[in-house]
């Protein structure tokens, strides 16, 4: 035989020489989940080794992240419920203790790269990401406080606008929004393609923000979709999108090829907590070799196509690149 393509992989220095596709720690964002208080580190039952942290202990975090060489986080608010109404009103008052944290933390870290949450859902009374009214959500109702909540982020220092509801056109309001606001240069990252997924379980746990009626089949899209996606897609980017993203990521990574190959925008994926958490009880079960299945599954979602990874798995990642084991 004239051609074995086994030659190529017959040394380690040879395999990572013509390696493909690499996980480097500047495409991942790491989602911290965040509370009111001081002196708080709580336990998320079911993503081990998760925490929800007061803005005095999630420095410390973040500082330690930033030593490993993550500098990129997604900040996720769970609020009590006597901060909740219907009109998600608490999102966007200035004595909120995420947009106080947003502040503390860019003046602590101003090179940190902060992405919010723009929802009703951490808010809401009723659970969703939108209004709601005698059952239904409404769409264009919605817009509004999305846009005040985005530019009252803005205003504190984030650095990427993360509007994760799905309601038609948000993006061009809450670009509009900014704008308007004098926030030109803030960047929105777009739940473009953000299907009604079983795997985000553990995050509605940890935010403690499921649905009090229904379901968000109305707005988040049919796991059954591709063609959706683009037209989805399509929508934002005209809307003014700076990123497109796919969550989840490991049942979708058709739709971030799909997306990758018919956009010039980046490309980023989620990484979900029903992902982080079945990956976790499988290794402390001994059914796989953890810490070489967490860099596979990120392998997996870069190698689909995605510029961006969302994932709870940053900071471990980054601990086994500082100890030699990737």
């Amino acid at each position: 035989m004239h051609i074995r393509p086994r030659r190529n992989r017959k040394s380690e220095v040879i395999r990572n020489m013509v390696r493909e596709t690499g996980v480097s720690l500047t495409c991942l964002m790491y989602p911290l989940f965040m509370v009111d208080g001081s002196k708080k580190k709580i336990a998320i039952n079911s993503m081990p080794g998760i925490y929800r942290w007061s803005v005095d202990l999630l420095l410390k975090e973040i500082e330690e992240c930033l030593r490993l060489g993550i500098q990129s986080f997604v900040l996720f608010p769970a609020v009590e419920d006597r901060y909740k109404d219907k009109m998600a009103t608490y999102s966007y008052n200035s004595s909120n203790f995420y947009l106080e944290a947003i502040r503390q933390i860019k003046k602590r870290f101003p090179e940190a790269c902060l992405m919010s949450d723009v929802a009703m859902d951490p808010y809401s009374s009723d659970g969703h990401d939108g209004l709601v009214h005698e059952g239904k959500i409404l769409n264009d109702e919605t817009l509004p406080i999305l846009g005040a909540m985005s530019v009252a982020q803005a205003e504190a220092g984030i650095d990427i606008i993360g509007p994760s509801d799905m309601m038609d056109g948000r993006v061009g309001f809450i670009r509009q929004s900014l704008d308007e606001a004098g926030f030109s240069e803030t960047s929105i990252m777009s739940y473009t393609a953000k299907y009604a997924s079983a795997f985000y379980g553990p995050f509605r746990e940890a935010l403690d923000s499921a649905p009090k009626s229904g379901d968000k089949k109305t707005y988040q899209m049919d796991p059954a979709n591709r063609v959706e996606a683009l037209r989805e897609a399509s929508l934002d980017e005209d809307e003014g999108a700076d990123f497109l993203m796919v969550k989840p990521a490991l049942c979708y990574l058709d739709v971030i090829y799909l997306l990758k190959q018919n956009f010039e925008l980046p490309i980023s994926a989620y990484n979900v907590s029903g992902e982080f958490a079945m990956l976790k009880a499988a290794g402390e079960k001994g059914w796989i070799q953890y810490e070489r299945a967490m860099p596979e599954m990120l392998l997996s979602i870069r190698r689909a196509g995605a510029d961006i990874i969302l994932t709870y798995f940053a900071k471990e990642y980054a601990e086994l690149i500082k100890a030699g084991h990737t």
